[in-house]
């Protein structure tokens, strides 16, 4: 499994990363418990070291599961977790990360991200003086390894930066949802600040699983991702049968082509969920994919049509 540097750190994160969204069971259907850490424990086995998780993913339930899964071999991976939009005041943001700590069974994190800006989803605004003086704490006492944050636009990312250290970005990215790439990516690689993507398989449009028919159960949240919606799905479902015809000549899946993609870019981990043993392990797989420069131009022009279709608001959800 190939690494990339976090940041300015002297850490090392699996270029796929698992992410763990989908264990918090929240606004997911048919999760199973027991069927999450055997996925995590295939990622351990495969290579994977670096785990995503984050306060609001079940309200830690997702925490808890990946801790349990995780067990003794702490010392063996990354644990990435977030704090909430609604707990940025600064003995908020130290109360988030003792519960993350006690829900993941460790004393540390190795990353701690900041999971939306403040004021997200009607949170009081909170300056990011007071939330960046709590995380330095936390630092200076060794409970967080380093600092990032999630969803944040080039101008609140570079507002940041200038009152303390950020070590990453967690922006959505993938083939079809590539808006980081008009601004905050270059300035990223350029100030060595780690891009995480997420949703690099556009929450599984990209596995090719999801026909033109397809629709969600009741209480799934990808029933408002912006790729399923009217105007836009038929321009995904015409790129998917292009990306089928490639991964099939290459001999891997639309999964693990989508994934070779987004870690093609200099600076970029891709944090992949999986449901089960099988589908961690071939995310993990991905890593051994090269991708060669006609395979990434044709890959661009597949993914044209469908950016097209959207606008310029980077939240990859209608909400």
């Amino acid at each position: 499994m190939q690494t990339t540097v976090l940041g300015k750190t002297d850490i090392h994160l699996s270029a796929i990363i698992m992410g763990t969204w989908q264990t918090g069971k929240a606004m997911w259907t048919g999760i199973d418990d027991a069927e999450s850490e055997k996925a995590i424990r295939a990622a351990m086995d495969n290579g994977i070291t670096t785990f995503d998780t984050a306060e609001a993913y079940g309200n830690g339930h997702s925490e808890k599961v990946l801790g349990k899964a995780i067990g003794g071999d702490r010392d063996k991976v990354q644990i990435l977790s977030k704090v909430f939009s609604n707990h940025l005041k600064h003995d908020q943001v130290v109360a988030a990360c003792e519960r993350s700590l006690k829900n993941l069974g460790t004393d540390y994190l190795d990353l701690y991200q900041i999971h939306w800006p403040s004021g997200s989803f009607g949170a009081k605004p909170v300056p990011p003086e007071e939330t960046m003086a709590a995380l330095a704490e936390l630092k200076s006492q060794g409970k967080i390894r380093a600092i990032g944050v999630s969803n944040f636009s080039l101008e609140q990312l570079k507002a940041i930066c200038q009152v303390g250290a950020i070590e990453s970005l967690q922006p959505p990215y993938s083939l079809l949802w590539r808006h980081v790439e008009k601004e905050s990516l270059a300035w990223c690689q350029a100030h060595q600040v780690t891009v995480l993507a997420y949703s690099p398989m556009a929450q599984g449009l990209l596995t090719g699983k999801f026909g033109p028919d397809h629709q969600f159960e009741k209480g799934d949240h990808r029933s408002a991702n912006r790729l399923f919606q009217p105007d836009v799905y038929p321009s995904v479902q015409t790129a998917l049968t292009a990306l089928r015809a490639m991964a099939e000549k290459k001999g891997i899946s639309m999964a693990q082509l989508a994934l070779a993609w987004v870690i093609a870019k200099p600076g970029v981990c891709a944090i992949a969920g999986a449901r089960n043993a099988a589908q961690s392990s071939a995310n993990a797989q991905a890593a051994a994919v090269h991708l060669e420069d006609a395979e990434l131009a044709e890959l661009d022009r597949i993914s044209r049509p469908v950016t097209a279709c959207i606008d310029d608001n980077p939240v990859l959800w209608a909400w």
